[in-house]
Parts: structure tokens; sequence; C-alpha cells
């Protein structure tokens, strides 16, 4: 690390002197396609600081400069078409936790939050920059990170980091550490060190961001219009330079992007994730071990999701807005103790009650990657209005959730540089009137290597559990699911980059009769991934599957399945095109048996980019169904539009029409930044219903019109 006195112009022009002068990092190394092999491409990279910012320097070379690959300019881009830098900072040196920031050659800008080494939020937005610049060498960019964005312990000089670049056209990634097959980006546990971190300016670690929101509702059957405003306050305050408190007061979040429209064709929930930035900042805090073990590309989830506390039931009640009139969240750490407490008000609505919801998280982490934990859970956000004799609320006893979990993590097991994940959690829930089979507890372990995957989950949810806080997507069953993926890679000269075969059985059985539920067979006998960015994902897969009904199941509406078992054999088809193409396409179909008769599955999608402002794409997902019970057809179709002026000025449009609800909906979306952390917002929604009988008959229904204004003040 070299300190700079003179003041760094942030332009994306490595010229300046400091740029030049100073020494590199060190030369990067390739991991894919050759794990260990030279970059085909050199990269160069500078680090400086300052007292207040850290300065990142990038000189990308390449030697067919008209060929580097970048579509995305939006902030928060998916970045995955694109060459690409990625850059990871643990600033608190606990090799699990840290920041990362990325960028492509338009100079987008993408940051997020990395936790328990690999698991990350997306969603999190720090104040920065980056610029970047093209020549006849390649491309460059060049970062300036405040450290008032970051938290870091007072008197800390050395941090992890690592920076990754990908060169999309030739699938080829570099990286200054951790250039493994088997080792992800993420795992923080890989990252190398930088040193001589001395004199670094925090200030007083608080952050004021007031705004104001307003929001134009116009009723369509009556047209009746309603207009609200409202001012509203965001206070960010690091009381230590490892914890951090947020504060929300009159809360808006107009500005929220619409969910992706589901179709839902099982007889348990789906989950929609959450999207509000209150509840987004510093939310892998919150995280809890059974959601530890992820599935192989093209393998369902289990099926018996389980979030203790899931933030969109706060807020949110049958996906109408609940308004809130403050919260408060403090997250952290203090040491190896990593601490998460959160407080949210809302406000009576109609139909509900004004509630109080707490949650607090402990996690104390040991060795590299471990950690043991507890979470507790408090309130019910869909208590009713009760009044006692004197006009008064009647006393609220709520709900309470708590649990506790173990994680046990390597990146070196058994010495061989190979990850292994154990993990084991027990939770309980407490309800008025609810005293007994209302657990739920589990354990998992999971090999995570590049050729050699596998597997093992086991759960039980018991009939009574229900975390009023939280999310289960089914109860009452003892959940068992084994698996394991062999994925080898070709000589790269063979075309072929990697190919992947999964076996995965799933197992559900029924606490209070003993009697198997469902059972699933998943076999991946094609996923072959080429060097040209093309990938066959399934050819003729195979699903054996077995159901029990044990009451009638409506699958879609006037179509119910009788109690009794069923089993029957999809099959699928799936292919998508590279994404380095101006005209990117997928195409999936299952077909063969469903339930008692047959159905057939069609997805498509279509994008098409013309780089760097402009992308609009096309899906459509229909299953059509022949069932001895009846006929049905479930359709969603939805493009989405997206325009980017700059780095700091973007439109996005999205439309969706399903055919379950006949809603068609629009959501027009600007975002403009005025500088980081100034930000101005326009959405505009509008919905129309489908008239019976009419594909193409649609009448108007609501519009909607907000605006939110929010500018930050850093001390």
């Amino acid at each position: 690390m070299t300190a700079v006195r003179t003041p760094i112009v942030v332009d994306g022009s490595l010229d300046e002197a400091p740029w030049r002068q100073s020494p590199k990092i060190g030369s990067l190394v390739q991991r894919i396609p050759r794990a260990g092999a030279t970059p085909t491409e050199r990269t160069e990279v500078t680090l400086l600081y300052d007292r207040d910012n850290l300065y990142i320097g990038v000189q990308c070379f390449d030697s067919e400069p008209d060929r580097v690959l970048a579509s995305q300019m939006a902030r928060d881009a998916q970045l995955n078409p694109d060459d690409r830098l990625s850059i990871l900072l643990d600033t608190f040196r606990d090799q699990s936790n840290a920041f990362y920031f990325s960028t492509n050659p338009n100079g987008a800008l993408v940051d997020g939050l990395i936790f328990a080494n690999g698991e990350t939020n997306d969603d999190w937005d720090a104040i920065w920059i980056v610029k970047t610049k093209r020549s006849d060498e390649g491309w460059t960019a060049e970062f300036a990170i405040p450290f008032k964005s970051l938290g870091f312990p007072a008197g800390q000089t050395v941090w992890g980091f690592n920076i990754s670049r990908i060169i999309q056209r030739k699938l080829e990634e570099v990286r200054w550490t951790g250039a493994r097959f088997q080792t992800q980006f993420f795992q923080v546990s890989e990252a190398g060190e930088i040193t001589g971190l001395e004199g670094l300016e925090q200030g007083v670690g608080l952050d004021v961001r007031p705004f104001i929101a307003q929001r134009w509702f116009h009723h369509g059957p009556t047209g009746n219009d309603v207009v609200r405003g409202k001012p509203g306050l965001d206070l960010f305050y690091n009381l230590t330079p490892s914890l951090r408190l947020t504060t929300t007061v009159n809360t808006d979040f107009g500005e929220t992007e619409v969910d992706a429209r589901q179709i839902n064709l099982t007889r348990f929930s789906i989950f929609f994730p959450e999207k509000r930035s209150f509840f987004l900042q510093d939310a892998g805090v919150f995280n809890f071990a059974t959601t530890g073990i992820d599935q192989p590309g093209g393998i369902p989830p289990t099926g018996a999701e389980i979030f203790p506390f899931f933030s969109r039931r706060v807020g949110l009640l049958r996906g109408q807005e609940v308004p809130i009139d403050y919260g408060i969240k403090l997250t952290g750490r203090a040491g190896r103790t990593e601490i998460g407490v959160l407080n949210v008000r809302t406000r009576e609505a109609p139909g509900v009650a004004d509630s109080n919801m707490i949650v607090g998280r402990f996690r104390q982490n040991f060795l590299e990657q471990s950690y043991v934990g507890a979470i507790f859970t408090g309130g019910d956000p869909a208590r009713a209005p009760s009044r006692v004799p004197g006009g008064e609320l009647a006393p609220s006893f709520g709900s309470t959730t708590l649990g506790a979990d173990m994680r046990l993590a390597t990146s070196n097991f058994l010495g061989t540089n190979r990850n292994m994940l154990v993990n084991a959690w027990g939770l309980k829930t407490r309800r008025p009137g609810v005293s007994d089979r209302n657990a739920s507890y589990g354990f998992g372990a999971y090999y995570a290597n590049d050729r050699f995957q596998g597997q093992l989950i086991w759960r039980e949810i018991q009939e009574n559990f229900d975390p009023e806080l939280g999310f289960v997507q089914r109860s009452n069953v003892r959940m068992m699911r084994l698996g394991a993926s062999y994925n080898p890679r070709p000589n790269p000269s063979s075309g072929i980059q990697q190919m992947f075969h999964d076996v995965f059985y799933t197992r559900f059985t029924r606490l209070d009769n003993g009697l198997v539920e469902t059972w699933k067979l998943y076999f991946t006998l094609v996923d072959w991934h080429f060097m040209s960015g093309d990938n066959l994902h399934s050819l003729f897969d195979l699903n054996p599957t077995y159901e029990r009904l044990f009451e009638p199941f409506e699958i879609s509406p006037g179509v119910v399945l009788p109690a009794g078992e069923y089993r029957f054999m999809p099959m699928r088809i799936f292919f998508t095109s590279a994404q380095k193409r101006k005209l990117q396409g997928s195409l999936g179909i299952t077909f063969g048996n469903f339930w008692s008769g047959t159905a057939q599955t069609i997805q498509t999608g279509l994008r098409y980019q013309l780089p760097p402002k402009f992308v609009i794409r096309l899906d459509t997902n229909q299953t059509f169904a022949n069932l001895p019970e009846g006929n049905f057809v479930a359709r969603i179709f939805s493009t989405q539009i997206n325009y980017a002026v700059s780095p700091f000025l973007s439109f996005s449009n999205l439309i969706q029409f399903d055919n379950r609800s006949g809603n068609l909906g629009l959501q027009s979306r600007v975002r403009w930044t005025l500088e980081p952390g100034n930000d101005v917002f326009f959405i505009f929604g509008q919905g129309w219903i489908q008239e019976m009988g009419g594909f193409y008959d649609f009448r108007q229904q609501d519009s909607r019109l907000a605006t939110k204004l929010q500018y930050t003040f850093r001390f």
C-alpha cells in the first residue's frame, strides 16, 4: 500500500504520478479455464490511500481491445455478460465477512456484502465511485472507496483483499489469490492481505439521509384520486467502528421494484424475496443455518424452506403495505461476536392492529469459518384490532420464536484444500393456545468442490411450528435429501468447459401417520457448458415423482385432484446460448406424465442488447395440462426494457401478465443519482384486468405514481 498526499482525480485515467510510480501488487493467476496458468492478458493493479479514501487502479490490457464486452451500465446491473472486475475487502480480517465492489468497462457500479464466508447480499448500496476508460491497450478502472463507507476496527492496518478479472469472450477468470477450481471468489478465507493502512479517517461515523416522498393513487373503477406526501429520515451511526445503528422514521418504500409474477402449481407456499432497502442493509447477520446449503444449478430447492425471520412479514400483509412509524436496527460485531437487533413499529391499518416486532440475532465465530448462534423473534404482524369494553386495544400476547444453530466449515478438509460444511439447528415457536408439536430442527452436510459435490440434508417441521415473523414452506413432515454431483473439466481444446452430472433424492414423510407424502429423483444426465459460452443444461433429464394427497387438491381453479397416490415422470430439455452475444436466448421444455394425466411446460427467454445503453428481455412460462379432472393452461409473460443514459441515470420498465389473476401490470422506474448517496426516484405503475372471454380485452384498473428525493449528509 502506498500513502498519497496529493489529490487523486478519479476519471478512469491512471496517468497521474502516484499511479505510475507506485508498485503493483503482483501478477494475477488464471483460475479458469486452466487453474494456475499464466493469464492470456496482463492485468496490473495498484493500491493507494489517503486519509479519507482507498484508491484502486486497474489496467486491463487486452490484445483485442475492440472485442472487450460491456453491455450493462445501470446501478447494480447484472454484469454476467460482460468483462468485469470484482474487488473483495475483508476489513476486519475475520476471514468470513467482507465488502465487494464490481465494475465493467462502462463504469457500472455494483456492490454488496459477503457473510458466512461465501453468502452474499447483493442489495447493499454504499457511497463510492468508479470511473473507467478504454484505449487501444484495453481498458482501465479507477476506484475511490471512502473509508466512511466501510466498517473496520480502529488501528487495523492489515485487511483481507482479493481481485478477480473476467475476460468474458474467452470465459477466462484471473485472480490475485485463491485461483483454484473449487475456490469461489466470495470465499473470504482465501483472500490475501494488504498492509500498511495507517492514519485512516472515518469521521464521527454519522450519515443523515432525509427524504421527501410523494404518492398519487388513482382507483380505476371509481375514478377517485388520493395524493399523499410525507417527509422521512434514515440515519446511520457507527457506535463503534464495527457496530452500526440504523434508524428509519416515517418510512417510505415507494421506490421498491415490484415482485416477479409466479403461478403456484404446488400445495405449498412460494417464496418472494425482500426488496426494501432498510431490511436489506446488513441483512446477512440475521441469516440462519436453515439457509446455508445451496443446490446445484438445475436442481430445485428442497421444498421445505425455513426462515425463522423473514423481513417481508414486517410492513407487508397479503401483498399490501402496512405503514411503518419507525424502525431501529443495530448490526455489527464486537471482536469475534456478531450481533443483530431489529425493532419495528407498524401503524394500525384496516384489519390490522398497530404492532411492535423485535428480532435478535447472535453469532459467536470460532476457528476460521465456524460459529454458534442464537435467534429470537417476537410479535404478530397480522394481529387484528381487538377492543375491550372501555374502547382501548386489548393487550397483545403475540408470538415468539427461539432457536440456536451451529456451523462447522473449512476450506482445507483433511488437508486437501477442499471445502466442507456441516450445520445443525433447532427452533421452537410459542403462540397463545399452542404448547406442543411446535418445533423444527435438522442438520446438513455439504461437500462443495469443483469436480465432486455431495450433500445430505435432514429436517423435521412439526405440525404447529409457525414463526409469525418467519416463513415455512410446509409442515407436519420429516424431510431428507441426499445428492451427489460429478463435474469433470475436459481439456479446453475439446470445446467443453465443464460437464455436470447430478443424482438427487428427496423424500417427505408425514409426522402424524408415518406415511410417505412425496419423493422425487433428479437425474441430470447431460449438462455441458461449452467454451463458446453456450450451455446444454438438460437433455432428456428424468424426474421420477411420487405424491400422496391426503385430501383433495385444487391445482387450478375448477380442477381438483382427489385424495390418493400419484406416480409420474416428467422429462426436461433446457438450452441457453452465450450471454456474450447481442441476441441471447434460452429454451426449456418439460413434458410427460403429470399427476393423473400429462403436461407440457415451455419456458423461453430472449434478450437483445445494444451496448452500452439498451437491453430488452422477453420471458414466457406456459404450462399446458391435460388431466382427467380437467384441462388448464398457466401462463406468465414478462418484458423488461432497460435504458441507461449513464451509470447515474437509468430507466427500467417491467410489463407482466399472468392468466391466473388476469392481471396485466406495468412498472416504470427512473433512478437519477445526482452524486453517490443523493438520489431521485420516479416510479409509475399501471394495472389492467383481463375481461372474461377476451384474450386481448383489458379494463384499466389502478394507477400509481411515486416520487422520492433523498440526500445524504456525512459527518
